[in-house]
């Protein structure tokens, strides 16, 4: 057997005995060990292989498929600038405590720095947004390889996972020849750990001891992307009578004590000085909002809670104290009323957006954003893009059960959204949606081819046109009159239907707020679009915040 043959061969065996069920491969010559490798263990049914011929769209499908199922999915390119292409969503993944385990195929050394086809420096590629990197070395027949390889693999699989979750990088050098040469024969056995599992078994630690919170009833529970045990905690939280302030992609607006709203009641400023928190606990990255990040800037005790006690996120530089676990007291008594101002405050404001939103039937972005998480059923998931479809759900979502929301919001970017939608998709087991902007979905066409052999997931992207960059409109460049639209708003006026055409997709056009439903009909892969003006948007945006703010006056 070639050493590429066996470096690659017990490199991918160790990963699924470690417990990898997916990978994502873009195809190329160098990494042709690796491709049929994962090839040979699809065949045997160890895991599922996906093939992409962008290793941008192949990046952001791993990422999604990672995100989606909590485990670590390898992500398999050539040398080059192949390997560069994966870069943004390593970054997405790292920002966002994804388990991505990212190989990419190397020329030997002796073929670096000498201008040789295709060789680029590839040793630590990706900087510091990796948890873990190993240059492998290139194979060779030798005693001793087969551990090193094994226990290396299990040390990558156990890098990328809790609780410091993240891609780990994989740079794997092969001399040619790089297929099979029919010779099965090496000097030492390759087989792994005899009972089946892995090589290496590594095992989390004891959980520390729970903080205990001190004991009010004017505290909040603050949920962002990315946290853990959210139902524990909003358990908690109720139960203590405080208010859960949960991003859509926090995935603990649900339950009696789930505010809607927030966004407009701490931008009033009435309702901040009369609702001061003595103590806010913060599961997740926060960061939709900037008048609740205001809240926590402001906050007395801001307790964050964060399984990585060397990266946790605290944007506004406001923790107080970073811990594993905490525990909230629950108070007996009479409520001293804090929970049920928020209550009221709350209604009032979601009452008051609602009147604006359904005003009439014309097709905007707010309303959508609401009625997509209302109308979706039960063990869904929704993806939205990370600008202003999560925006707008944050201001206009109202609490619910059985609905799995997600966004790349570790960097926020617009890189693979189309792609990572797809990867979500292929690991959730119910009816899947997304909410992207146009550019968002252009950025992303590549997202959109696949073989004819590959599997499609049953996925409604819904895409907002706006025809150019809407979030732009609500922000201080909108002022900026004669450059705005080249250089904020870049019009695009392509027309999406051809796009779903040209790649045989289903299309449909969402004619009007209340065609919702049936737009949404269906199964597979399908585009609906929804057409909305930017500088209509900005005044729906501006008539909702007054609305509200009236509102929570009206209710103090």
């Amino acid at each position: 057997m070639n050493p590429a043959t066996a470096l690659a061969t017990v490199l991918v065996d160790e990963l699924v005995r470690g417990g990898m069920a997916d990978a994502v491969l873009a195809p190329g010559s160098r990494s042709a060990p690796l491709a049929l490798a994962l090839e040979e263990a699809e065949r045997s049914g160890r895991l599922r292989l996906h093939v992409r011929i962008d290793e941008r769209s192949a990046s952001f499908l791993a990422l999604g498929l990672a995100k989606r199922t909590g485990r670590p999915v390898a992500l398999v390119c050539t040398s080059g600038t192949a390997a560069a292409n994966f870069h943004p969503a390593v970054i997405e993944a790292s920002e966002s405590g994804v388990p991505l385990l990212v190989l990419t195929a190397d020329r030997p050394p002796e073929l670096r720095g000498t201008g040789a086809n295709q060789t680029i420096d590839q040793v630590k590629l990706y900087g510091s947004a990796v948890r873990w990197t190993c240059e492998v070395g290139t194979p060779e027949e030798r005693p001793g390889m087969v551990a090193y390889w094994r226990s290396m693999a299990g040390r990558a699989y156990a890098a990328s996972l809790a609780p410091d979750a993240g891609p780990v990088h994989l740079n794997v050098a092969f001399r040619e020849p790089l297929i099979p040469n029919g010779d099965e024969s090496w000097c030492e056995p390759l087989d792994g750990a005899s009972e089946g599992g892995p090589w290496t078994r590594v095992r989390a630690g004891v959980p520390g001891t729970a903080l205990r919170v001190p004991a009010t009833r004017r505290g909040v529970l603050v949920v962002g992307d990315g946290a853990a045990n959210v139902k524990r905690y909003v358990a908690a939280a109720s139960m203590a009578g405080w208010p859960v302030l949960s991003e859509p992609i926090g995935n603990g607006r649900y339950g009696d004590n789930a505010m809607s709203s927030y966004h407009f009641l701490l931008g009033s400023q009435e309702f901040v000085e009369r609702h001061q928190p003595e103590v806010v606990v913060t599961l997740g990255k926060p960061g939709l909002s900037k008048p609740l990040l205001a809240m926590l800037r402001r906050a007395e005790q801001h307790i964050v809670v964060s399984p990585s006690l060397s990266r946790w996120p605290d944007p506004v530089r406001s923790a107080t104290q970073v811990v594993q676990e905490v525990e909230i007291p629950v108070l007996s008594g009479d409520d001293d009323g804090w929970l049920k101002s928020w209550k009221a405050a709350d209604l009032a404001a979601a009452a008051a957006v609602d009147r604006v939103l359904d005003e009439g039937e014309e097709v905007t972005e707010p309303r959508l954003a609401r009625d997509l998480a209302a109308s979706v059923p039960g063990g869904s998931l929704l993806m939205a893009s990370a600008s202003m479809p999560v925006r707008d759900l944050d201001q206009t979502m109202r609490p619910r059960r059985g609905l799995r929301i997600m966004a790349n919001r570790g960097a926020s970017g617009i890189d693979g959204l189309v792609s990572t939608a797809m990867g979500m998709a292929l690991g959730h087991s119910g009816r899947s949606y997304a909410l992207l902007g146009d550019l968002a979905f252009l950025h992303d066409q590549n997202g959109l081819i696949t073989g004819p052999t590959e599997t499609l997931p049953d996925l409604a992207l819904v895409v907002v046109n706006n025809d150019g960059g809407g979030i732009f409109s609500l922000l201080p460049q909108a002022s900026m009159r004669g450059p705005f639209e080249r250089v904020f708003g870049t019009p695009h006026q392509v027309e999406l239907a051809h796009i779903a055409a040209a790649h045989g997709i289903p299309y449909k056009r969402l004619e009007s707020a209340s065609g919702l439903g049936r737009a949404l009909a269906g199964e597979g892969l399908r585009i609906i679009e929804a057409r909305t003006d930017r500088e209509l948007n900005a005044a729906l945006h501006v008539r909702m915040r007054q609305a509200a703010h009236e509102a929570v006056k009206s209710a103090l």
